[in-house]
């Protein structure tokens, strides 16, 4: 295993003991509003201060991307950067809905080239380094060898902030909803990602995300044998956020439905 994303995996860790013993008073916590229906807790900042501690003790010159605390690190220019959700899922989180995941990527000259996302519910730790597979708890994992669209699972988010595009989301799923095994939306989308990586579901699709929504999950995908792409079909997702993603044979018609109906977001 890479010794970053040994690393990755201590940090992940350390960041469940926070969230695990929160989760035990979920009630008692302070949920402050960042946007509409966009939420954040001391759990979200204490994990992420958990995370970026490993981080910094072992790689002291690398460059961070958070969600909680933005852009830090070094003031020279370095060729490696950390993104990282401490809490991807927070609605869910604050509900007791037990679906969300820490999410910690690293990237090298903007190629995520380390990846991790982990389910403290399940004790599940999905694990990829470029070139090297995809992993869940040192188990080797794939993408579902599903063929058709019509019998495919397929994952979503709906928007929660970017609302004009409500109108695009229920036209694609009106029409996925008819031509799939069904819709699944459950809230975290890194674990999504994850999900798709380890065959559970056959595709995803979703608008508006951020980098650290994506950056691991997607190199999941990547090494699980998946296809990911933004709304164009270029691997330009971590910057648009927008991002599809899905085993090789489902990938093609989940991709052509989804950008009949999005037409102006794909750049001429």
């Amino acid at each position: 295993m890479h010794p970053t994303l040994n690393i990755a995996i201590k940090a992940a860790r350390r960041a469940a003991a926070v969230i695990n013993r929160a989760s035990n008073d979920v009630e008692l916590l302070r949920v402050e509003s960042k946007s509409p229906n966009d939420f954040v807790t001391e759990v979200d900042r204490a994990a992420e201060e958990a995370i970026i501690q490993v981080l910094r003790d072992a790689y002291p010159t690398h460059a961070i991307l958070a969600e909680e605390s933005g852009e830090t690190g070094p003031e020279a220019e370095t060729e490696y950067q950390w993104i990282i959700d401490p809490l991807d899922g927070t609605t869910n989180f604050i509900h007791g809905f037990p679906q969300y995941a820490i999410s910690i990527a690293l990237a090298r000259r903007g190629v995520v080239e380390q990846a991790v996302v982990y389910d403290p519910n399940r004790n599940e730790m999905f694990t990829a380094s470029k070139g090297a597979g995809a992993f869940l708890n040192d188990r080797r994992i794939r993408v579902s060898k599903r063929l058709r669209l019509q019998e495919a699972l397929v994952g979503t988010g709906f928007p929660y902030r970017q609302f004009g595009n409500v109108d695009t989301y229920l036209a694609i799923f009106k029409e996925l909803t008819q031509k799939t095994a069904g819709l699944r939306r459950p809230g975290a989308a890194s674990l999504d990602l994850a999900y798709v990586a380890a065959g559970r579901l056959d595709a995803f699709w979703e608008f508006g995300l951020s980098p650290w929504d994506m950056a691991a999950g997607s190199l999941l995908i990547s090494e699980a044998g998946g296809l990911v792409s933004d709304l164009a079909g270029e691997s330009d997702y971590l910057t648009t956020g927008n991002i599809v993603a899905g085993t090789p044979k489902v990938f093609p018609p989940l991709m052509q439905i989804i950008q009949g109906h999005c037409a102006d977001k794909i750049p001429a």
